[in-house]
């Protein structure tokens, strides 16, 4: 095939896509246009009726987190597996995870379904979200606190919503992302160079984690009997042979075969989410105590995703040796990511 012939190849495949994504998003936008309707008609009867408006947010929101489920795994194709702790169905906890790309919403969604406890999930959503049409309002309907990642701007908004989480009862898994904002390199940089200037130690394929927000959530939903622990959850991906790379948005939303082999014309990826189950009554019960205890996860964290690399990169090179094609370099395997 030339290189006219490939061009246009390409651009056959790059229209079906986006075509498919324009199909895949007229039911998406409008389930949430009609969700977020009605949980608009609700929210003036949240101050009335806080608990009752939080059983009807959460039952209305599950059919969208269905859906968007659907869309990523079963029509797209997405294979996502897991490993670690085992998460008993229904309980109430503080949910912390790394933040690589927009995919991660639907990994930790995955797994939140397999805990029967899709509906109940809440995420602190960046502030800014707020401007974007449709999804915006639709976080706030929801009932997602939205906050700006500056503490003192945040502080009165962070303490209404756990106040209500206890004073109800909700049940729920509070997800934080503690890097609060995704891993790309200017931000891993700045990380670096931070743990250096701080003697601080630098995890492995992370942000070094925010503290502030994380240690406030945890001593004050331990006075509420229902949340039972902390579940400390892992994102990790890979496409081809490259690690770490996860499909932006759109992707996620238009592209098919997600986790089809390149060679077959797939998008490749992989997907995996690595999970730790701590009771939260073994949590140290001081803020500094608290910190170092969200340190050492993510060195923990750093140094899982290192042997998943690793690992990943073994069978990469295992399947190419039997599918005949050239074995990966052998310092593929033996470099370290700092």
């Amino acid at each position: 095939m030339d290189g006219a012939a490939r061009i246009k190849q390409l651009l056959r495949v790059l229209l079906r896509t986006h075509l498919r994504g324009l199909i895949n998003l007229q039911p998406t936008l409008l389930l949430l246009m009609v969700t977020t309707i009605i949980l608009t008609a609700l929210h003036p009867l949240k101050v009335l009726y806080p608990n009752k408006c939080y059983e009807l947010s959460s039952k209305f929101i599950l059919p969208v987190w269905n859906w968007l489920q659907y869309l990523f795994e079963k029509h797209n194709g997405a294979t996502i597996t897991f490993s670690g702790d085992d998460l008993p169905p229904g309980e109430s906890a503080i949910v912390i995870a790394n933040h690589i790309a927009w995919a991660d919403y639907f990994l930790i969604q995955a797994l939140a379904k397999k805990a029967s406890m899709l509906g109940r999930t809440r995420w602190f959503a960046k502030k800014e979200l707020q401007a974007v049409p449709i999804l915006g309002w639709g976080l706030v309907a929801m009932g997602m606190p939205m906050v700006s990642r500056r503490w003192e701007a945040d502080r009165l908004v962070v303490k209404c919503f756990l106040d209500n989480i206890v004073k109800g009862k909700w049940p729920i898994w509070l997800v934080i992302f503690a890097e609060a904002t995704r891993l790309v390199p200017e931000k891993r940089l700045k990380s670096m160079q931070w743990c250096e200037r701080h003697g601080k130690p630098q995890p492995k394929h992370l942000l070094y984690p925010r503290t502030k927000g994380f240690t406030t959530v945890v001593q004050r939903l331990r006075e509420a009997a229902h949340i039972k622990a902390v579940y400390d959850l892992t994102v990790a991906y890979q496409r081809g042979r490259d690690w770490l790379v996860a499909p932006n948005f759109w992707h996620a939303l238009s592209g098919p075969h997600l986790s089809e082999p390149e060679e077959r014309g797939g998008g490749g990826y992989r997907f995996h989410v690595h999970s730790r189950r701590y009771p939260i009554e073994e949590l140290p019960r001081d803020e500094a105590g608290l910190a170092k205890w969200l340190e050492r996860r993510w060195l923990e964290k750093g140094e899982w995703l290192e042997k998943k690399r690793i690992q990943w990169a073994v069978e990469g090179q295992r399947a190419a040796d039997m599918a005949g094609s050239a074995p990966c370099p052998s310092e593929e395997l033996g470099k370290q990511c700092n």
